[in-house]
């Protein structure tokens, strides 16, 4: 399947997409910045988030209006302010889609209500993310699911039953091409909270490709994923964890994210396919196995013993599953210290 100009699939290295989210901080220059250090790191595409806050919620100052988990990055914020603060202006969309365009990348966006995938079909969004607190709006799904385009959907927190329900209204609506993201929805996420075993299950059961939308701190869980079949691996980045904003804290900094390319595509090159004995570019390196050689010079008729032949390298002699059968026998010849031992030359 192809997202924008990029094929994706196993066969193909993992495709990586930096998560802008909120870490323009308000500023197009930070923004088109992210967007430039993403291409930078070798990203292969640049995703956006296309709300307001009235989209999202309402102004409301009622107990369920602000967040309350005092473990959350946002503990106490209003719902509403944090929208506001985080959010893309939409007259900033065209722009950087255009800016990751020149640099190479692949943009598109998370809709997160009808009015914003009418706004992405008119500047020609590519494909299309569903984020896991939407994956439940079957609605929304099925609007994105008309557009014909591919559709990610990351299925944090979402049960089997839900994760079918949202599978088959985007099949049901229209769409082709679906990848499902396992994700953990608590920000930061934990290693111990990814459980990347998910992901070939939910390959199998739900017919479609599946990747990882990774909160965790590092590479080393998304680098993990490639090895359960995750083809496509999604990260926030920013400019500087330093420079705050309201996903920098669990965010990725340039260096972070070029280190993921790298590692990513040579976990995706060490898959391989299952093989056993020497690959071709193991064959020179037999010649360093052990085998048997003679180790101290050996009169013709002279015993074999652990005090004239051992097994060391390099492997030009008999297989070392050979030397108790030659303890004890003779030699036909008289042989040197450092003299290969060959069946022609044992009595």
């Amino acid at each position: 399947m192809r997202l924008g100009n990029r094929e994706i699939g196993p066969a193909h290295k993992p495709f990586i997409v930096a998560e802008m989210s909120g870490n323009h901080n308000q500023s197009l220059d930070r923004a088109c910045a992210i967007v430039k250090a993403a291409a930078e790191a070798g990203a292969d595409a640049v995703k956006l988030q296309t709300y307001t806050a009235d989209t999202m919620t309402l102004d409301l100052d009622t107990k369920e209006f602000f967040i309350g988990d005092p473990k959350s990055l946002w503990k106490g914020q209003s719902l509403y302010k944090l929208y506001q603060q985080a959010y893309t202006p939409w007259e900033w969309h065209k722009q950087l889609f255009e800016y990751a365009n020149e640099l190479g990348l692949v943009a598109f966006s998370t809709p997160f209500d009808e009015t914003a995938v009418e706004f992405l079909e008119s500047i020609e969004a590519p494909c299309y993310k569903i984020a896991s607190f939407e994956n439940t709006d079957l609605p929304l799904i099925r609007r994105v699911a008309a557009t014909g385009k591919p559709i990610i959907i990351s299925t944090g927190m979402a049960s089997v039953e839900e994760i079918e329900e949202a599978a088959e209204a985007a099949y049901a609506g229209g769409c082709k091409n679906l990848v499902l993201l396992k994700c953990t929805s608590t920000y930061p996420a934990t290693p111990k909270s990814t459980n990347l075993a998910t992901l070939p299950i939910m390959r199998d059961r739900f017919k479609c490709e599946v990747g990882l939308s990774d909160h965790t701190m590092g590479i080393g869980a998304a680098v993990a994923s490639v090895a359960f079949g995750a083809v496509l691996i999604e990260k926030h980045l920013t400019l500087r964890r330093a420079d705050g904003g309201v996903d920098a804290a669990f965010s990725m900094e340039p260096q972070e994210l070029a280190q993921l390319v790298t590692e990513s595509e040579r976990a995706h090159q060490a898959l391989g396919s299952a093989r056993f004995g020497a690959t071709d570019a193991e064959l020179k390196s037999l010649q360093y196995r052990r085998s048997i050689y003679v180790t101290a010079d050996t009169e013709a008729g002279e015993i074999f013993t652990t005090g004239n032949i051992r097994c060391i390298r390099p492997g030009n002699g008999l297989a070392p599953k050979y030397y108790s059968e030659v303890l004890g026998r003779v030699a036909r010849e008289r042989l040197v210290k450092g003299t290969p031992l060959s069946w022609s030359l044992v009595e």
